[in-house]
């Protein structure tokens, strides 16, 4: 299709649960009925909202998943709109956790299950088994729910595979650390990656409040644009309609990928690592004995970080197994999974391009692939990210040497939740995606 504009709602509703559910749905079909009221072509509801998020043991019922189709399905044909929304899908003896797509003729046109279970999801869910776009008046919307937005060849497959538009129903929850500010790092950091490293549009809806006393969510309800942006975005803790318009059909993102092969790890599980941007070989003489002071095992510099003369490739820095890496590589959302998956789990790169975008892009690739990421940018600076996301040092002006510690035990920690593994999840997203294209497409 070429490129064109479509109004879009994204709804943030109060959380309720289960059994809250029949009070709670009115509330929810009038805000779909506004959106459409207001102009929207494609409307997006959160994870869950048919009959909540958190099931527990009882059977779901089959008359509450009927007639709340059946009501969006009315809604669609009224207001000739696209409605995406999450909920349980019998499937079998299973349940899935599905966002159903319903076209503007109130007709289903697909659904998608997730396929990264988080945490007790996998009591009452099993994992979807597929990753294909769902077409649409619209376009091809690539649909995703919730955790899925954590495994980036998820949102990647969807993409390559014709998605327009990555849409995704949402759970998204807090910690509550501090109760002024709810975090989540899909929420704050995430989404905005996915949209510029896949160059497509992408709308989350999301929930406010607390259910069952347990799970609170942080809002934010968002719209963004194929270039990262935030079109809109709602608050934390009210329900909310986020309208914006998205424009769909622009140019595909440019891949690349960096194929390392399984190794054995490198004897070193724990060493403190100094790194400086310079690349100025009196400079690096003089600050070797001031690493070895501050008790670093290794100096760092921004010419071993260079793919310009010997290009990517793996070698070891303190006993540690790494990768030189190119900025293509790791801003591509496959670009270091094969790494990963392969042991390395240290990656530098040395690049001056999108400068608003560095810090974003290797926060995300950190807390993703649960490693460590030192980034060596112009203008003096360099900074190290723990598998966290967290930038833990880094240089400036004449502060010309910072220091981390690389500790294998934290890149080992790949569960991310209770029974949730971001290794296992990239495992499973590429068998998804193998087992479902031509072999000559498998790359």
């Amino acid at each position: 299709m070429p490129q064109r504009r479509i109004p879009v709602a994204s709804i943030q509703t109060i959380a309720h649960d289960r059994t809250q559910f029949d009070a709670a749905w009115p509330r929810i079909v009038a805000a779909v009925d506004e959106a459409g009221r207001q102009g929207a072509k494609l409307i997006v509801l959160p994870e869950g909202t048919v009959p909540g998020y958190v099931l527990g043991t009882h059977p779901v019922s089959d008359r509450q998943l009927r007639d709340a189709q059946d009501a969006l399905a009315a809604c669609a044909r009224h207001h000739a709109a696209t409605i995406v929304y999450g909920t349980a899908r019998p499937a079998g003896e299973t349940m899935l956790n599905a966002a159903v797509v319903i076209g503007p003729g109130g007709q289903e046109l697909g659904y998608a299950a997730k396929r990264f279970l988080w945490h007790f999801d996998r009591r009452w869910f099993a994992a979807g088994a597929e990753l294909q776009p769902i077409e649409t008046p619209l376009g091809r919307l690539g649909v995703l729910v919730c955790a899925d937005g954590r495994i980036p060849t998820i949102a990647a497959t969807l993409v390559d595979r014709g998605a327009e538009l990555l849409v995704m129903p949402t759970a998204w929850v807090t910690s509550g650390r501090d109760p002024l500010a709810l975090e989540n790092v899909q929420a704050d950091l995430m989404i905005n990656v996915r949209a510029r490293e896949n160059g497509v549009p992408f709308v989350a809806a999301n929930k406010a409040g607390v259910e069952l006393a347990s799970v609170a969510y942080c809002g934010k309800s968002a719209l963004v644009d194929a270039g990262g942006a935030f079109v809109a975005r709602a608050g934390e803790r009210d329900a909310e309609i986020v309208f914006g318009e998205l424009e769909l059909g622009g140019g595909r993102a440019t891949r690349s990928a960096f194929p390392a092969r399984p190794a054995p790890l490198a004897a070193t599980a724990v060493a403190r690592i100094a790194f400086t941007p310079s690349s100025d070989a009196l400079e690096i003489a003089r600050l070797e004995p001031l690493a070895a002071q501050a008790d670093a095992n290794v100096l760092l510099a921004a010419g071993q970080a260079s793919c310009a003369t010997a290009g990517e490739r793996e070698f070891e820095i303190g006993g540690v197994r790494a990768a030189a890496i190119r900025w293509e590589t790791l801003r591509s959302p496959r670009g270091l999974v094969a790494a990963r998956l392969g042991g390395i789990d240290l990656f530098v790169c040395s690049t001056d391009e999108e400068a608003d975008w560095q810090v974003p892009f290797v926060r995300t690739r950190a807390a993703e692939l649960r490693a460590y990421v030192v980034l060596f940018a112009s203008g003096g600076r360099a900074f190290a990210v723990d598998p966290d996301g967290t930038v833990v040092a880094g240089t400036f002006e004449g502060y010309r040497m910072a220091a981390f510690v690389y500790d294998r035990a934290r890149t080992a920690a790949t569960l991310v939740a209770p029974g949730t593994d971001v290794l296992a999840g990239l495992r499973e997203a590429e068998a998804i995606r193998a087992r479902s294209l031509p072999a000559e497409a498998v790359v």
